[in-house]
């Protein structure tokens, strides 16, 4: 199973944003390097238009970790392609791929937050259709040099072609989702991977999505290629379980309750986030043992191939989370890949 960590560049809360920004970028690059370092297999960066995260722009985050690592993938999670250009898209992991000499992949989703549509002028009622259309048109750039193509939200290409091609044969490309039957359908017709989210309730309820996943596969013309799914979970770890659950609660709380006023929830309080935190919740916080035996769970429920954590989850310390990236490479990796 690949392990890696993935990273919303979380902004702490200040007056003073750009001087912020420049420092959560500094760290953003010392943990994707430690990630390296210690080797897990992938660091993926998500796509935000909020003054809470310090990253809009993630191919340019993407590009600078090809240079400054050796063996880890470099994906986005997610390039929220619906308010994408696909060409520009394929160009940008194009050039990223060629930077890192083959590591670069395509997290591709329609986004939990909507704040990128009106910003590049797209409609929130055209959300799945938009999706559709421009990953299809990301496939077939992806396949061929040249591509005659038509479509009803962007100008058509007649037999142009798209450069620079990338060092592999193939961009990977990867479907993203949280739980919506259409994804799972979408992504096994097309024979792609499926990187779940799972940021709530319990990982045992995302168990019909998943089989639908497969069994559609099942049923598919690439039935014989074998099936890739990702798991994306929060994770945070310590030396113990409590002050992993001490250091952790804080930050967390704060970033889902501030989310959460935004899309009428209540505030989180520590009952709810040691409930999360339970054999089945989907909080992945605690030892490393307490790590260790919730991903053999999750292997043994879903079967996947893949798990990313999030670490940096609201403002958190910086050195925290390097230290919780580094007990995930040293005391949980080796395990799981041992027994997996």
């Amino acid at each position: 199973m690949e392990l890696g960590i993935y990273s919303f560049a979380e902004m702490p809360v200040t007056d003073q944003k750009s001087l912020a920004g420049a420092k959560r970028l500094d760290e953003l690059m010392d943990e994707i390097v430690l990630t390296d370092e210690i080797g897990l297999d992938v660091y993926a960066i998500g796509e935000h238009h909020r003054p809470d995260f310090a990253v809009s722009a993630p191919t340019i985050i993407l590009g600078a970790a090809a240079v400054k690592t050796k063996n880890i993938k470099l994906a986005s999670a997610v390039t929220v392609l619906s308010s994408e250009d696909p060409v520009r898209v394929f160009q940008q992991f194009s050039t990223i791929d060629l930077l890192s000499h083959g590591r670069a992949e395509i997290m591709a989703g329609r986004g939990s937050f909507i704040e990128s549509f009106p910003l590049f002028g797209y409609d929130l009622n055209d959300y799945d259709a938009l999706f559709s259309e421009k990953l299809e048109l990301l496939l077939e750039l992806n396949k061929s040099e040249k591509v005659k193509w038509q479509g009803e939200f962007r100008a058509p290409l007649n037999n142009i072609g798209v450069y620079p091609r990338p060092f592999q044969d193939h961009i990977p490309v990867w479907v993203a989702a949280g739980g919506t039957p259409a994804s799972a359908v979408r992504a096994a017709n097309l024979g792609l991977p499926l990187a779940l989210a799972i940021i709530g309730g319990s990982p045992d309820q995302f168990i019909p999505f998943i089989d639908l996943y497969k069994n559609t596969w099942a049923k598919s013309s690439h039935a014989d290629k074998p099936i890739q799914i990702g798991i994306n979970c929060h994770v945070f770890i310590s030396e113990s379980s409590q002050k992993a659950a001490d250091d952790f609660y804080a930050p967390y709380a704060e970033v889902m309750s501030r989310i959460g006023r935004e899309r009428g929830w209540g505030p989180m309080n520590r009952g709810q986030y040691e409930s999360m935190r339970s054999a089945h919740g989907s909080l992945f916080v605690g030892s490393p043992q307490q790590v260790i035996d919730k991903m053999m769970h999750i292997k043994e429920i879903f079967g996947n191939t893949r798990f990313l954590s999030q670490m940096s989850v609201g403002p958190i310390a910086h050195d925290l989370v390097m230290n919780s990236i580094e007990l995930f490479g040293k005391e949980v990796a080796p395990i799981i890949r041992k027994t997996t």
